[in-house]
């Protein structure tokens, strides 16, 4: 058995209370009926030469946010067919789930990088957040385009849903999802336009507070970390301003060496906002971790058509990936994410106020 947390380390190993590395990357935070269930990416098998990206979709249970019950792989890999999305080497990535407001089937989104370099959607619904999941439909390319990184949200009052994702190697789309939530209406709108990477803005990770519209993301550089932006909107499809970098007091740039994959809502501490992020690469320095200039000069050198430059290495063992939870606090209305080696729910100061 594991030991019993009764707080949140960032950065240091996370284990279940089966003794196990949590694997759930990339992931988000649902809660329901008193319980939270964290999900996400299992790359327990994801090792150097493995052939292996993504073993499944796991989903962890919790009543305290501190110690984790696994649920077992909520959506399983499929081993018969390498032409599934769900087949081991094929590049899934974060998954994301929403209940249906009116119907409460569970409909999760998986963005599938595909080897031929085109990146597609495959969408699953359930009856239960557990599973199990069923594919209604793969190899989507939303409004025609490759979609990257993402983010689901249903608004709480109409029950709306939105699909915020990276247009790849461009730009950020806001786009209307249908009434099933399980595809798009056609009306979009485009934010945060850039020539290529590692200024695209991808890990879109979208709250809402006070009525306002905030979203997180990254650059684009890989496994290796950069530095955070967040921008706020007063509606869905903005326009959004960019406030600035959200790790302020980071002086590495590197947004403490991870990667905000979601932000959620504590359910009895309204105004308490909880960042998850990804470590991916935790054996790495800060300096070490920040190749955001090797990408600058790769993607120029390409814009130019050479071939000169070359990207950083990217064949890791992600099965080692830590995690890091941090709480937001708020100067007025701009969210700021400051560094905890050690954080307890009941710690974090604040109002109580709705959002």
């Amino acid at each position: 058995m594991s030991e019993r947390y009764d707080s949140i380390r960032p950065g240091r190993v996370w284990l279940d209370t089966d003794g196990k590395r949590i694997q759930a990357h990339g992931g988000s935070v649902l809660f329901e009926d008193g319980t939270f269930y964290w999900y996400g990416e299992n790359k327990e098998h994801t090792k150097p030469g493995s052939d292996i990206w993504t073993w499944g979709i796991r989903c962890y249970s919790s009543t305290d946010l501190y110690n984790w019950e696994d649920r077992g792989l909520i959506i399983p890999p499929v081993f018969d067919d390498p032409a599934s999305p769900l087949y081991p080497s094929q590049f899934i990535d974060r998954p994301h789930i929403v209940r249906h407001p009116r119907t409460g089937k569970y409909v999760c989104w998986l963005k599938i990088m595909g080897k031929d370099g085109g990146q597609r959607s495959t969408v699953l619904t359930a009856d239960s957040v557990l599973g199990p999941y069923t594919i209604v439909r793969t190899g989507l390319r939303p409004l025609g385009m490759d979609a990257g990184d993402f983010d689901l949200v249903v608004d709480p009052v109409d029950g709306k849903a939105y699909y915020y994702f990276e247009r790849v190697h461009s730009e950020l789309i806001c786009a209307d999802l249908t009434d099933d939530c399980t595809d798009v209406t056609g009306y979009y709108s485009t934010h945060f336009p850039h020539r290529h990477p590692p200024a695209v803005r991808e890990a879109p990770a979208y709250f809402r507070r006070d009525g306002r519209h905030y979203l997180i993301t990254s650059g684009t550089s890989g496994y290796f970390p950069n530095r955070s932006e967040v921008a706020v909107a007063d509606t869905y499809h903005g326009p959004y301003t960019v406030l600035g970098d959200p790790h302020p007091s980071d002086t590495s740039g590197t947004s403490f060496r991870s990667q905000v994959s979601s932000v959620f809502q504590h359910p009895t501490r309204p105004d308490l906002y909880i960042a998850v992020a990804d470590r991916w690469l935790p054996h790495l320095s800060a300096e070490e971790s920040d190749q955001t200039e090797a990408f600058h000069r790769y993607f120029a050198e390409q814009a130019r058509g050479g071939t000169g430059a070359s990207l950083p290495p990217q064949e890791f063992d992600t099965s080692v990936a830590d995690y890091v939870w941090l709480p937001l606090r708020f100067d007025g209305d701009v969210p700021v994410i400051e560094w905890y080696d050690e954080w307890r729910i009941d710690d974090i100061p604040g109002p109580d106020a709705g959002s």
